[in-house]
């Protein structure tokens, strides 16, 4: 099938790339000239482990290319997926919605025969009905269906998501529709992974529903681990025992400093303003928006705390940078919080992350940036780990503590045994354990 994929981030590159893997003939399109010469010369503009090969395997083997303007790719497709930005409008929550509406604008204006036009860009209930009447307006003519199927890819495993996934949700009530987007999935019919067609609007409304969900996990466990921290309680045993519980599920319940990324931040503040905007409120939700937000910024209280109650003129080493591993997204990352709570207390900072520094140097100022996890470490009075990057899980502790100036250790990914670090002679921190 052909596909149109407007929209070359994180979504609509990893989205694009494997539909061309899948066999389909596929344009990314971004007006974003100097994003499409690097694709287009095999680079690629984000950290996805795996995203790179897949890209120049399908360039090269003539499935997969770029454009900087929509026109001919549109005219051809079967398929026309919007898969732009809709970051949080600043003050109120509310997803904004100007580069889905520009995209399908655009859209209306040169596609030629039934045209398919996907929303995979994660938007409020009801949106669906606000692209097909901004396309109607533009096209009374237009032969074509507006679908919504939303994306549940992992930043650091979406290729994997994306080829054996879940399910795959598609919303849309026109059988045409239905037809070609059961055939663009085809080949995931050999998983037998299941393909949940529904409403337009329920399909928008499960996206929202499964990252307030999760997003709600998270924040569950995390106030566990403060409870157990206040009566002598193990957070991972809690998680344990009530993880082997099939209703319940081990997933998302490992405490830590809070959820951040693209998506459950974002996404769980367009769904509070939505329902309040209905009238049916959705509480939980809110607390559980509140919550995190509180939580980020008091993971600096235990590091001072871990440091006898004052960091001034102190020297913290920080161990990861980005929300979690394997990605270089430093969007709503717990060290946003963390690092200038820490400096207004007068500690200088200085961090190491695998892949998030580029992003982070243009977000955190003052930090002293290394190389390495150890050169991090040298001289410092304390070391926080904030993301659990496979690098952080095996350090050398004899070589931590003789790098350290003071031996102290705050984990707030729960990576190591709280015994092994005191043998050691360290004096460690984590969360919601003994």
């Amino acid at each position: 099938m052909r596909v149109a994929m407007i929209g070359t981030g994180y979504v609509g590159l990893v989205s694009g790339a494997c539909f061309a893997d899948f066999g389909h003939q596929v344009t990314c399109i971004d007006k974003n000239e100097e994003k499409i010469a690097l694709l287009r010369s095999g680079g690629v503009p984000i950290y996805e482990p795996g995203l790179d090969q897949l890209v120049q395997r399908n360039v090269r083997e003539g499935r997969l290319d770029f454009a900087t303007d929509l026109t001919e790719a549109v005219r051809a497709a079967d398929v026309v997926f919007i898969a732009v930005g809709t970051p949080s409008r600043r003050g109120d929550g509310h997803a904004d919605l100007s580069y889905v509406y520009a995209a399908a604008e655009e859209i209306g204006q040169v596609m030629d025969g039934f045209t398919v036009v996907v929303n995979k860009s994660t938007v409020p209930v009801g949106t669906g009905d606000e692209v097909e009447a901004l396309i109607r307006k533009v096209r009374p003519d237009g032969d074509f269906a507006v679908v919504s199927n939303p994306e549940f890819l992992r930043e650091g495993a979406a290729i994997d998501d994306f080829k054996r996934p879940d399910r795959v949700v598609v919303g849309t009530e026109d059988p045409r529709a239905r037809d070609i987007m059961r055939e663009l999935y085809r080949p995931l019919f050999l998983n037998e992974t299941p393909i949940v067609f529904t409403s337009r609007r329920t399909s928008e409304l499960i996206k929202y529903a499964a990252n307030a969900f999760l997003a709600m996990k998270i924040t569950f466990i995390n106030e566990m681990a403060d409870l157990c921290e206040a009566v002598g309680a193990n957070v991972q045993e809690v998680s344990k025992g009530i993880g082997l519980d099939g209703r319940i599920g081990s997933k998302f319940l490992h405490a830590g400093p809070g959820y951040g990324g693209s998506c459950f931040p974002k996404d769980t503040l367009a769904l509070v303003r939505t329902a309040q905007e209905a009238h049916a409120p959705l509480q939980l939700v809110e607390a559980t928006v509140r919550v995190n937000d509180t939580r980020k910024r008091a993971m600096a209280d235990k590091v001072i705390a871990a440091c006898g109650g004052d960091v001034s003129g102190k020297t913290i080493a920080v161990l990861g940078l980005t929300f979690k591993p394997n990605t270089d997204d430093m969007r709503e990352a717990p060290s946003l919080d963390i690092i200038p709570a820490l400096q207004a207390r007068g500690a200088r900072v200085r961090a190491y992350d695998p892949a998030g520094i580029e992003e982070a140097e243009k977000l955190l100022k003052d930090v002293e940036y290394t190389t390495g996890p150890y050169l991090a470490l040298d001289g410092a009075d304390a070391v926080v780990i904030i993301t659990e990057w496979n690098e952080f899980r095996a350090l050398d502790m004899d070589r931590v503590k003789a790098a350290l100036k003071s031996p102290v250790v705050v984990d707030l990914r729960n990576i190591y045994d709280p015994a092994e670090m005191k043998e050691a002679g360290l004096s460690y921190t984590s969360v919601g354990r003994p």
